[in-house]
């Protein structure tokens, strides 16, 4: 599908939105909690992969690809327009982790608090546990070190568990806490 957008088959080039559009909506309305907002950034993207399509090498340097662009535009819009989140209560069927299954609840808590986190940590997040990337992965994806990368994901996770402690219930923050990772990679 690639090789033939690449060819400038205009279909192929719609195959591939259809693809990827999912993802690339996804991760800008998790970074931007708001769904117009999201829409539009996905939609720059999209525009911005059309003018920049020769560049991609191969099917996985253009999820790649997607991914970087969608997050470096979030956040550049996030620190252009510092903004109140709100939580994504309708957002139920992104998903961070499994968790959702077991605590709609504690999932939607996660959702506001991730919403929280300042945008480079928040895409730090998204990526490891919605994108299911390895810390490296992260690292060459944002463009940060490896360690800046596992410095975040440490505190975000700590900062997660300590807000969702603070808004527990007496006795039942030890087994919410659980659905939270203990190491950051």
């Amino acid at each position: 599908m690639l090789t033939r957008a690449l060819a400038g088959e205009a279909a192929a080039f719609g195959m591939l939105v259809r693809t990827h559009q999912r993802s690339v909506y996804s991760l800008a309305l998790r970074m931007l909690s708001d769904r117009h907002e999201a829409e539009d950034l996905a939609q720059e993207v999209f525009l911005g992969l059309h003018r920049n399509l020769s560049s991609v090498e191969s099917p996985a340097h253009l999820a790649f690809w997607l991914r970087r662009v969608t997050l470096n535009r979030a956040i550049d819009r996030l620190r252009r327009e510092p903004r109140q989140t709100v939580p994504l209560e309708d957002a139920s069927s992104l998903v961070i982790d499994a968790t959702e299954q077991r605590d709609p609840l504690l999932q939607r808590r996660l959702r506001a608090l991730l919403g929280q986190l300042p945008p480079a940590p928040r895409a730090v997040l998204l990526l490891r546990y919605q994108e299911d990337l390895n810390p490296n992965e992260i690292a060459r994806t944002l463009n940060m070190s490896i360690n800046t990368v596992k410095s975040h994901l440490k505190r975000s996770l700590a900062t997660l568990r300590e807000r969702i402690g603070d808004g527990a219930n007496p006795g039942a923050g030890k087994t919410e806490l659980g659905c939270l990772p203990d190491e950051a990679g």
